[in-house]
C-alpha cells in the first residue's frame, strides 16, 4: 500500500463502511419491492389485449437494452451487452413474469435464441414475439428456422420494410409476410415510417398486427435536411412531432398495434414524472386493443416493477 493510501486509510474505511451499510439497506428495500409488486400483480393483474388467439399484456418486455442496442453510442451499447450476462437476463425475465408481464419481444440472433431456450428450460412461460434482421430479404429461410422456436408472431425488421418500400420492392416484403403466414404464426409488420403502415392498412395487407415506432428514426437524410436544414444534429434524431403522426395511423387501423420507443430510447427518463408522462401520452393515444413494447434495464433500479405499476394504473 502506498504512503498516500495508508495515510487516508481511516477515511477510506469509513467510506467503505458507509457504502456497505447503504448497500445493505438498498438490498433490503429491493428484496421487499418485488414481493410487494408481486402481491399487487396478483390482486390487480396487468390489462391485456388479444393478438389472434393469444392473450398478451399491454406491457411487453422489449429486447434492445438486453442486447446492446442503446441507440446512443457504442460505449453505452457495450456496457449494456457486458452487464446482461445470461444470469442477469434470466433474472430480468423472471422479474417480468413476477410483475405480471407475459410477453417478450426481441430480434433474431444466436444469443437471443439461447436466452429464450434457457428461459423455457427453467419453466418460464413468456410468449415470444420475434423481430427479424434487416437482411431477411437475402435470408428468407430464417423465417422457417424462427418458426421452429414457436413464437406467437414474427415481423420483418422495420428498417428492411422501409428499405424495400423506398426501393419499390413491396412484392419482396409481401413475399416475406406470406412466408411467415405459411408457418402458421401471427404476421407482424414493423415500421418507423407511419406512411408504410398507413399504406398496408389502406390496402388491407394480410397482417395480424403492426409494430409502430413512435419516432421515425430511419427517415432519409434528404428528408431531414428539408425539415431541419443542412446542419443536422449528430446521431439519431428524435423529433417531438413524430409521435402524433404515428398515433394518427394507430388510431386509423382496426388491427392491434404494438407501440415502441415510448421513452425515445432513454431520452425521456429524466424524472419519474417524465417517464409517467410518456406512458400516459402513449396509452391515451393508442387504441384499447393495442399494447406497448418497452425495453427495461434493471442495474440501477426496478424498471420492470415501476413500468408494470404505471401500465396497471394508466392502461386499464
Amino acid at each position: 500500500m502506498s504512503e498516500r493510501a495508508s495515510s487516508q486509510a481511516p477515511a477510506s474505511a469509513s467510506r467503505r463502511d458507509f457504502l456497505h451499510q447503504a448497500a445493505g439497506v438498498a438490498a433490503g428495500v429491493a428484496a421487499l419491492a418485488p414481493a410487494a409488486a408481486a402481491e399487487s400483480a396478483r390482486s390487480s393483474p396487468l390489462p391485456t389485449v388479444q393478438l389472434g388467439p393469444h392473450t398478451v399484456t399491454r406491457l411487453i418486455l422489449g429486447g434492445n437494452p438486453i442486447y446492446g442496442h442503446s441507440h446512443f453510442n457504442r460505449h453505452l451499447s457495450q456496457h449494456l451487452t457486458d452487464w446482461h450476462t445470461p444470469e442477469h437476463v434470466q433474472e430480468l425475465l423472471d422479474r417480468a413474469e413476477q410483475a405480471g408481464i407475459n410477453t417478450w419481444q426481441n430480434s433474431y440472433a444466436e444469443r437471443t435464441l439461447a436466452d429464450l431456450d434457457r428461459h423455457r428450460a427453467s419453466g418460464g412461460k413468456l410468449n415470444w414475439l420475434c423481430l427479424g434482421k434487416p437482411d431477411w430479404d437475402q435470408k428468407p429461410h430464417l423465417i422457417d428456422e424462427v418458426a421452429k422456436r414457436k413464437p406467437i408472431g414474427i415481423a420483418p425488421h422495420g428498417a428492411l420494410a422501409e428499405k424495400l418500400h423506398r426501393q419499390g420492392k413491396l412484392s419482396t416484403l409481401k413475399d416475406l409476410l406470406k412466408r411467415i403466414r405459411d408457418q402458421g404464426v401471427l404476421v407482424g409488420l414493423s415500421a418507423h415510417n407511419p406512411e408504410l403502415l398507413a399504406l398496408a392498412n389502406d390496402q388491407d395487407w394480410d397482417v395480424d398486427y403492426f409494430m409502430c415506432c413512435l419516432y421515425y428514426l430511419t427517415r432519409p437524410k434528404d428528408e431531414l435536411r428539408k425539415l431541419l436544414g443542412s446542419d443536422l444534429p449528430l446521431g439519431e434524431i428524435y423529433l417531438p412531432s413524430d409521435p402524433p403522426r404515428m398515433f394518427k395511423v394507430i388510431q386509423a387501423t382496426k388491427k392491434p398495434c404494438l407501440a415502441y420507443k415510448v421513452l425515445a430510447a432513454g431520452r425521456r427518463v429524466g424524472t419519474p414524472a417524465e417517464v409517467r408522462g410518456a406512458f400516459q401520452t402513449a396509452l391515451k393515444n393508442i387504441k384499447p386493443i393495442d399494447a406497448l413494447i418497452v425495453g427495461m434495464y434493471q442495474q440501477f433500479g426496478d424498471q420492470v416493477g415501476a413500468n408494470a405499476s404505471l401500465v396497471r394504473e394508466l392502461g386499464g
